[in-house]
């Protein structure tokens, strides 16, 4: 039921006229709701037509590998033995100088060669007593690492010693350069085996050392020998099998001087 308020002191049209301007206002007001919804609408639509190219577009772009936060021993040389120990080797002559001075402590055990041009590794033992699986595999990196692989030597004994039997204190007459030092005492020798792997521990790092080891630790292990490619080659194909983003990092831990690809093992962890 509609009520019509009439005004008394109005003629019959003037009412008319004032509701026939009521009306014409409503009608107004009406198209401008009429068009604000369709500003809307149209805003709603162009806004979800943007969201669904910005999620396309994610979706279509390559997704970057999040960088990984290295380890402080990854500057070196390294590995874990198949026991679980940290061991950590040198580069060259300033590495192998800084990891005897900085990173050895009492209770550790350190492995060198007779061999000029061999890096020192060292097996962090954190107090406990090594095994002979770690001591042999150690000895095994100290060979594979030293220049007896590049140039394809395969009668060079690795040995192992105390810390406290390594010195830079040189006798009279001699000279120790930079990563030389002297060792006193009795050295404890140890026939290395020429096995080594690489593969990508669950972390994510790049891991290279004797194959027991590398298969304790990484899934995907590649064999590794002397042979005729050179690193930056054999990086490649390193790359391509176990999937690994950096090649850098690869070529980084390889053996230097040429190496050969034997295959591919699982792990046996």
């Amino acid at each position: 039921m509609v009520k019509i308020v009439l005004f008394l002191n109005k003629s019959v049209e003037q009412n008319a006229e004032v509701y026939f301007e009521k009306a014409k206002q409503a009608r107004r007001k009406l198209e401008g709701a009429r068009a604000a919804l369709e500003k809307f609408r149209r805003m709603r639509r162009e806004m979800e037509q943007e969201e669904t190219a910005r999620l396309e577009e994610i979706k279509d772009k390559p997704k970057q590998a999040v960088k990984r936060k290295k380890e402080w021993y990854e500057k070196f040389r390294w590995f874990r033995t198949s026991e679980g120990f940290l061991v950590v080797g040198g580069r060259d002559s300033t590495t192998n100088e800084l990891i005897i001075k900085k990173y050895t402590q009492k209770d550790d055990v350190v492995f060198h060669t007779d061999m000029s041009g061999s890096p020192f590794f060292v097996i962090k033992t954190e107090g406990k007593a090594a095994g002979d699986a770690s001591l042999q595999e150690v000895a095994d990196a100290t060979f594979c690492f030293s220049r007896a692989w590049k140039l394809g030597l395969m009668s060079i004994n690795a040995f192992w010693v105390r810390p406290d039997q390594v010195t830079k204190e040189a006798r009279a007459g001699e000279y120790l350069g930079k990563g030389a030092f002297v060792i006193r005492g009795k050295t404890n020798y140890i026939h290395p085996k020429i096995s080594i792997g690489i593969g990508v521990t669950k972390a994510g790092a790049v891991m290279c050392g004797p194959l027991p080891a590398v298969q304790k630790h990484c899934e995907n292990v590649v064999e590794l020998g002397v042979g005729k490619e050179k690193p930056s080659d054999a990086a490649k194909l390193v790359k391509k099998i176990l999937g690994v983003d950096d090649i850098d990092e690869i070529v980084r831990a390889l053996p230097s001087g040429n190496i050969s690809i034997k295959k591919e093992r699982k792990s046996s962890s």
